[in-house]
């Protein structure tokens, strides 16, 4: 049997709550070229100067308003799918798959994973980045990482990326399940915001597909879903600096909402694998707390998929239709 090396990715935490951890963690995260788009002997005088002397700080409140016994919200609901993957491997085709899982900013790093797959001798590795919809600054940096781990590999098995899952009908399916339950558990809101992470505008100018891919899961979600246009919105989160992020912000939609007389929403992360600190803090928390100010009166956050069994089962398919015996090579770009 072909032995087949599946590398998990996702954005990486602190590994602490407190101000040192995560002004470790911003330093490395905020220096990347591909997150930041500043000349790096500009953005050397700003992060060190002005980022890194207060951010951490704040940040740090943030993380401990959601940190857990068994530690960072993403790191724990990460590891949960890596856990489900390999458990569902061991029972469906035991020493097929091994999954591993990384981090593309602190720890477990993509390098360390990838000597923990060389040991491993596969026949292939499977690169699954945990976003659905593609970016430069999420995505594409995670790639180039372990494009550079991968080419310092001498004779190294052939390897598949799956750049995005957007438009993916398990995926989709996943979500407008776990819509559905809310509801039944809940009852229905009036409006429907579903917020992806933000990126600045000039990343979809220069060519990204993200905005084009939060705008068609959004479509295929609300169509499953039966939605009229009145009863949701695409909304982003998350916006950082001064520069123009692609819009609507979600929390000028928030207050356009209770000015319309909207008094109940529901709130979905649909870019977000894992719940972390930009679902369970700044959308469960900081954006009710904006909602209920301006006048709502009911504001509900869905979680993110996490291990559930339909979000599990999306990801091994995904796995599955990637897995071939053919060799795939990728060319450096």
């Amino acid at each position: 049997m072909k032995k087949t090396a599946v590398l998990l990715v996702n954005l990486g935490t602190p590994e602490a709550p407190t101000e040192d951890a995560v002004r470790e963690y911003l330093r490395e995260f905020l220096w990347d070229p591909r997150v930041v788009q500043i000349p790096h002997f500009i953005w050397w005088f700003i992060l060190n100067l002005v980022v890194l002397r207060k951010r951490p700080a704040e940040s740090a409140k943030a993380y401990q308003k959601v940190w857990t016994d068994e530690g960072s919200p993403l790191m724990v609901f990460s590891k949960r799918i890596h856990h489900a993957l390999q458990t569902k491997a061991d029972h469906e085709q035991k020493g097929r798959y091994k999954f591993v899982l990384a981090m593309r900013y602190g720890k477990p790093s993509i390098a360390s994973m990838m000597a923990e797959i060389k040991e491993y001798e596969p026949d292939n590795i499977i690169f699954l980045p945990l976003y659905p919809q593609f970016a430069t600054s999420s995505t594409g940096t995670a790639w180039y990482a372990f494009r550079r781990s991968y080419a310092r590999w001498e004779n190294a098995p052939s390897s598949k990326t799956i750049l995005d899952y957007h438009d993916n009908d398990a995926y989709i399916t996943a979500l407008a399940s776990s819509v559905k339950q809310h509801w039944a558990n809940n009852g229905q809101a009036e409006c429907l915001l579903l917020s992806f992470h933000g990126v600045p505008e000039r990343t979809i100018r220069q060519g990204d597909p993200y905005l084009s891919h939060c705008t068609k899961t959004t479509e295929l979600l609300v169509a499953k879903l039966g939605l009229e246009p009145l009863q949701w919105r695409l909304v982003f989160q998350s916006r950082f600096g001064k520069a123009k992020w692609i819009q609507p912000y979600c929390v000028d939609v928030l207050h356009e909402l209770a000015e319309e007389g909207i008094k109940s929403i529901d709130v979905i992360c649909p870019g977000f694998a894992a719940d972390c600190l930009e679902t369970l803090e700044e959308i469960a928390l900081q954006n009710r707390e904006v909602f209920l100010q301006a006048g709502g009166e009911s504001y509900r956050y869905i979680q993110a998929l996490n291990d559930n069994v339909e979000h599990i089962d999306a990801l091994y398919s995904l796995v599955e239709d990637n897995d071939t015996e053919t060799l795939v090579i990728e060319e450096e770009s």
